[in-house]
């Protein structure tokens, strides 16, 4: 067995890959936080917290999301073919917290209403944006699913988006304030693309 070196302070130490390794791995890449939500056929209002949201293209406008296989919420994405992203503010980390645990009856406690063209559930008081979305493709990632959706509009209001990294909430410290309800102003999917000209997009 040959001896590694040992390391200095400061060095990074090599792990080998695991679960354990992965979700430390992630935990250092910071994220907004979003609670994806959803309609079943039913009318039933579906949805969970999800930092796997990114987006995919400009034009047209189109964002992806990851959501577990087994998830009932994905299951009513793909069968109604639309879903909301809600982004939540500093203030939504409660709501965060309850779309993240086991609870079958979420929404009662939060408030929401449905969204202007798709009648999606909005986090009125915990989302400071929304957007409605297509699904546009599907596809399978190990024990998860890669949703890419166009965006049809988006509802947006000013306030500090809340984050999620190293196990822990905090707020971005660039904006400050809390939205109120009611201040929320619908951009239609024709008009998203070019008021979105300076979002950072990969290349």
């Amino acid at each position: 067995m040959t001896d590694m070196p040992a390391q200095e302070p400061g060095h990074a130490a090599w792990s080998a890959g695991g679960d354990a390794t992965f979700r430390e791995l992630m935990s250092l890449f910071p994220s907004g936080v979003t609670v994806v939500t959803a309609i079943d056929r039913t009318g039933v209002p579906l949805g969970l917290t999800c930092t796997s949201m990114c987006s995919v293209s400009l034009s047209p406008p189109m964002l992806l999301t990851c959501l577990h296989h087994r998830s009932s919420t994905l299951h009513a994405m793909l069968e109604r073919g639309s879903f909301a992203v809600n982004l939540l503010h500093s203030g939504g980390q409660a709501a965060a917290e309850v779309f993240a645990t086991a609870d079958l009856d979420r929404f009662a406690a939060v408030r929401w209403q449905p969204t202007p063209v798709r009648g999606l559930p909005w986090l009125t008081t915990d989302a400071h944006a929304v957007a409605e979305c297509e699904v546009a493709e599907a596809k399978a990632a190990g024990d998860h699913v890669v949703v890419f959706g166009h965006v049809d509009g988006v509802l947006t209001r000013p306030g500090s988006p809340l984050l999620y990294g190293l196990r822990s909430y905090a707020a971005w410290t660039g904006r400050d304030g809390t939205p109120t309800e009611g201040t929320a102003e619908w951009t239609p999917a024709s008009t998203v693309s070019s008021s979105s000209a300076g979002a950072p997009l990969a290349g």
